[in-house]
């Protein structure tokens, strides 16, 4: 196993190395002028100017810049933030459980309706069970983020009045940070009609959010219930008397899991992804918001490194992913 995994790093390095290639290079090509855009409506002298290109850096070439920014970043020094003039790390793991609580949420909701229906789906095949079941999972995957969120907040929000509209928690609470999940701290100080503010709160950004990645799982989880369901060691258990929900959970299911938790875990950059949508449609004060904001402000700071630690968190979850399926199946570390 631990073979498997240095061999894993050993293929995420350059991946890494690309990565801060991409953030360096996308930022650069931004229009605008950092220094501008940090001096405001005021504007700047020319000897300011000079004095704050070199004091971040912008007066040397490019190249040097990049080795400067890697090897700052190597040492978990991710920059100071223009506009707010606070570390970036510490901006982003004040944010980050924000958006943590509500990826966690979406991925629950995505994986507890989208594993079911893929069954249902597989063993009712060809039937209308099937076809409305994938019939809505494609209409789920084809519907824009922003779109699905502004009609569901018009329907249940506006019209209904059942959901707030944005922010994590009604305004009449006011929770000091314990662990950064709304829901868990609310319980923490003991106040249920907080945690359920909050929960209401969750529940229309969870379902925009969650909606692309369920509609994935449920056809990926057709696609391999279907498969394993014609192998010869089910026709052998089904010879056998075993009864159906031991046939389908005991022995297709489990086979059938790699490559849905593969799917699953796939998601979570399509779900950190959204979240930028999703944020900034309801207002969710996570790093998805934070990085629209900054783009606004010209915070070049924040958006270079947002997106290398935004990466460098997807890599570290598809690697847990590929350590997860080799424990399922032992026999994916053994050909690696």
């Amino acid at each position: 196993m631990l073979r498997f995994i240095l061999n894993k790093l050993a293929l995420i390095l350059p991946t890494v190395i690309g990565i801060t290639i991409c953030a360096f290079v996308f930022v650069r090509i931004l229009p605008g002028d950092p220094i501008l855009a940090m001096a405001g409506e005021h504007g700047v002298t020319p000897e300011r100017y000079a004095l704050l290109r070199e004091q971040f850096g912008y007066n040397l070439p490019i190249w040097e810049q990049y080795f400067r920014y890697v090897w700052a970043a190597l040492q978990g020094d991710f920059g100071v933030s223009l506009s707010s003039k606070r570390p970036v790390l510490e901006q982003f793991l004040t944010l980050f459980p924000a958006t943590f609580e509500l990826t966690l949420f979406a991925s629950i909701f995505s994986v507890i309706l989208g594993v079911p229906a893929g069954m249902i789906a597989a063993i009712r095949r060809g039937s209308w069970v099937d076809q409305t079941l994938m019939g809505t999972a494609l209409v789920g995957y084809s519907m824009p983020i922003f779109w699905w969120g502004l009609l569901l907040i018009i329907f249940f929000s506006g019209y209904l009045g059942w959901t707030p509209v944005s922010g994590r928690i009604a305004l009449q609470f006011f929770l000091k940070p314990i662990t950064g999940f709304m829901t868990i701290d609310s319980l923490l100080y003991g106040k249920f009609d907080a945690f359920v503010s909050a929960l209401r709160h969750l529940v229309l950004p969870t379902i925009v959010l969650g909606t692309i990645p369920l509609a994935v799982i449920a056809r990926q989880t057709r696609s391999a219930m279907l498969e394993v369901l014609g192998e010869d060691y089910v026709r052998t258990a089904r010879a056998k008397g075993l009864s159906p929900n031991r046939v389908v959970g005991l022995h297709a299911l489990r086979n059938a899991l790699i490559p849905v938790v593969t799917t699953i875990g796939l998601q979570v950059g399509t779900l950190l992804a959204g979240a930028i949508l999703t944020e900034t449609i309801f207002s969710w004060p996570g790093i998805g918001k934070w990085m629209v904001d900054s783009i606004f402000k010209r915070d070049y700071v924040v958006v270079q490194s947002g997106l290398l630690i935004i990466a460098l968190i997807v890599m570290a979850v598809n690697l847990l992913v590929d350590v997860l399926y080799a424990v399922i199946n032992p026999r994916i570390r053994v050909a690696s």
